[in-house]
């Protein structure tokens, strides 16, 4: 759900024709996704709010043109919930990167 949430943001608020990236690593003990687009970019001084329930950089954008303003307090919910976090690094005119970060599950030794 929150990867989902992510590439579809993505998507929503990059051009037609520019790429979307969807990639993941193992760093350790810790699986990363990254998820970076060419679209709008968010402005460093909205950055610390767009996790927030409801919050829209672009108030403009309302529920006719797409989203509730829900998706990325979701996704920070979701992740911190599962004992991972999520980054973003964002330049205006250029895109967004976000990143989800979560530890790997140990196996059970409980039969």
């Amino acid at each position: 759900m929150a990867a989902h949430n992510l590439v579809e943001n993505a998507i929503n608020y990059s051009a037609e024709g520019t790429n979307v990236v969807i990639s993941s690593k193992l760093d350790g003990e810790i699986i990363e996704i990254l998820v970076k687009d060419q679209g709008l970019g968010i402005a460093e001084e909205n950055l610390d709010r767009i996790f927030e329930r409801f919050y829209r950089v672009d108030p403009a954008r309302s529920r006719a043109t797409g989203g509730t303003g829900l998706g990325l307090s979701i996704v920070k919910h979701v992740i911190t919930n599962h004992g991972g976090e999520v980054k973003v690094w964002s330049s205006v005119g250029v895109g967004s990167t976000f990143a989800i970060r979560l530890p790997i599950a140990k196996e059970s030794t409980n039969k």
